[in-house]
């Protein structure tokens, strides 16, 4: 590596809006982040599904016939 173009690698506290506080590599002396593993929705488990009832009922009425004309043929 070349000597005194790379910025100072240090271990650093990182900081979320929820009070959660971790320790990470950056080059940054403080990092804020609003959001982060402890309060996220994906791993929390209170994620939520959005909009999906509309998306299959626009999938049955575009392939509605087709899709259950295949599913007879299948199950003859």
């Amino acid at each position: 590596m070349k000597k005194g173009i790379h910025p100072k690698y240090v271990q650093t506290e990182a900081k979320c809006a929820c009070g959660n506080v971790f320790k990470v590599g950056s080059t940054k002396s403080d990092i804020r982040v609003e959001i982060c593993s402890k309060c996220h929705p994906f791993f929390t488990g209170k994620q939520k599904l959005i909009d999906t009832a509309g998306r299959i009922e626009r999938f049955h009425r575009k392939y509605g016939k087709e899709y259950a004309n295949i599913q007879k043929k299948q199950s003859e």
